[in-house]
């Protein structure tokens, strides 16, 4: 078979699959080498490497038109914490489709990731929490990330969470710290960003000066004032401009650049994960699926109410089955006078005078 051009993006796309992500300067020395590769197996070839970001932008736009039909993507994102430009071959279309549960069971949307419904269900609901986190700390403990398994409708040891956490953290989908805290890692960020800015839109934050989603940087500490930024940008600008670029707040007035407020970790308060666990509102679209899910539940609930309970005057009723039917009937009766209250909150008579009658 022939080497043309074309095995330039052929041996450049089996690179990038090997690894999940990567710098773009690691990018481009990786495309360097495959021209230089190609060039040695046809030196008839006329193929330039330049190093200009025009040349490096074309050669992106020619790798996704080949990765368009197998719905992937060569992404690209900065680094919330450096500011590294960091690219990754992602499956957007695919992976939110899993992420939204194909409640169909779409064996192709299923392939399109390597864990299970379940394993699925869980990264969603710690997903959630992180989201959901008040002070904008964006992240959960160990404790609060391992007690989302009695959310779950299927069980789940809290071994297996504990195992299902340590791979999201060893194949880039979490970031777990030192203090034991679990963030959205790069990779999510990255290959995740549909489903994360369409489920969560009113909780996402954009960064004021390249508009990407913030979860680790600071915020304007003046009240109400929507300024967020990534740390690396916040320096950038800082070099040129002392006011915030929306309430216009002096920064470097007194000891104002100490009264940033931090976005992420830093943010976090000891005890938050204690509270009542926080639950996202739900859209339209789940709202119907929820509402038809209650409706399944009450009609079953409904069924079940309907099966007789044992009578006092069966046929025959002499003997050990009577004496339990009018014991049960009174055990029940008793149970709801104790729960009845009047409307000055006393307790209603005690039932003894109720059993007793019954025994005579």
């Amino acid at each position: 078979m022939a080497i043309t051009s074309n095995d330039v993006q052929k041996l450049f796309l089996q690179a990038i699959l090997s690894r999940r992500i990567l710098s773009q300067k690691l990018a481009a020395k990786i495309w360097e080498k495959c021209i230089e590769a190609v060039k040695a197996a046809n030196e008839t070839l006329d193929i330039e490497y330049r190093n200009d970001r025009n040349s490096w932008d074309a050669f992106v736009t020619k790798i996704n038109d080949a990765l368009n039909p197998l719905d992937l993507e060569f992404s690209r994102l900065h680094d919330e914490v450096n500011g590294t430009e960091i690219y990754a071959v992602a499956r957007p279309t695919k992976l939110l489709v899993v992420l939204r549960v194909n409640r169909k069971g779409d064996e192709i949307a299923q392939m399109a990731t390597e864990y299970n419904a379940l394993e699925i269900a869980y990264f969603k609901a710690v997903v959630e929490q992180i989201m959901l986190a008040p002070n904008e700390s964006f992240c959960v403990s160990s404790l609060a990330a391992l007690r989302e398994v009695n959310t779950l409708k299927s069980n789940m040891t809290k071994s297996q969470a504990e195992a299902t956490l340590s791979s999201f953290v060893a194949k880039g989908w979490l970031v777990k710290s030192r203090k034991g805290r679990f963030s959205l890692s790069t990779r999510t960020m990255l290959e995740l960003q549909t489903y994360l800015r369409s489920t969560y839109e009113s909780e996402i934050t954009e960064c004021t000066i390249c508009m990407e989603i913030v979860t680790r940087g600071i915020a304007c500490y003046t009240p109400n004032c929507q300024t967020r930024m990534h740390t690396h940008c916040f320096n950038n600008y800082r070099r040129r401009n002392h006011q915030c670029p929306a309430c216009k707040e002096d920064w470097t007035a007194g000891n104002n650049l100490n009264k940033l407020r931090p976005v992420g970790e830093a943010a976090f308060k000891d005890g938050q994960d204690q509270g009542r666990r926080r639950v996202r509102r739900k859209s339209t679209e789940e709202q119907e699926d929820a509402d038809a899910e209650g409706e399944e539940a009450d009609e079953k609930n409904d069924e079940v109410e309907v099966e007789p309970e044992p009578s006092q005057t069966q046929p025959n009723g002499k003997g050990k089955g009577k004496g339990k039917g009018k014991e049960k009937m009174t055990r029940d009766e008793s149970m709801e006078v104790d729960d009845d209250k009047d409307e000055d909150g006393e307790d209603s008579p005690p039932p003894r005078t109720r059993r007793k009658s019954s025994r005579r």
